[in-house]
């Protein structure tokens, strides 16, 4: 992981990174054939801004409500093979291409929330860590539901 010199430093390389799957999220909306996937991942673009905005507050030094809750690991993408997100896309390779992802930022806040003494910052990359395992929660359950319940 990268090193850092202040806070300030993580917290904007963390907004950068919130900025970055915003954007890669529209991205995929547009590149989807299928108007639910693209729905789906326009709405995963504006979680992606909510992070961006509680990070923000913190760099402003104002408190966003945080509300950290364990959050289950089906593990289905870690056993999947990387999908490169420039090629052809179909709905199972995009599900993919979003599971990783999201483990990718899990681990990032994770890693993040041990770099940093303050107690508020630590809470606060523990709530996106666990909002990011959310998200590849979800594209689990869709890939179980819609590709492995299928084959």
């Amino acid at each position: 992981m990268k090193s850092f010199g202040s806070v300030e430093e993580i917290l904007n390389f963390a907004i950068a990174k919130e900025e970055e799957a915003a954007a890669f999220y529209r991205q995929l909306a547009a590149r989807v054939e299928w108007p639910w996937m693209t729905k789906t991942f326009e709405q995963f673009a504006r979680e992606e801004d909510g992070h961006k905005a509680k990070l923000l507050k913190i760099q402003r030094g104002k408190s966003p409500v945080l509300a950290a809750e364990k959050v289950v690991d089906l593990k289905i993408g870690d056993y999947l093979a990387d999908v490169d997100p420039a090629g052809d896309l179909d709905y199972q390779r995009a599900l993919i291409v979003a599971m990783k992802r999201e483990k990718a930022s899990f681990k990032l806040y994770s890693d993040l929330a041990d770099l940093v003494d303050d107690t508020r910052l630590r809470s606060l990359f523990v709530v996106l860590a666990q909002e990011e395992a959310k998200h590849k929660l979800r594209f689990e359950l869709e890939y179980d539901e819609h590709i492995l319940k299928e084959n």
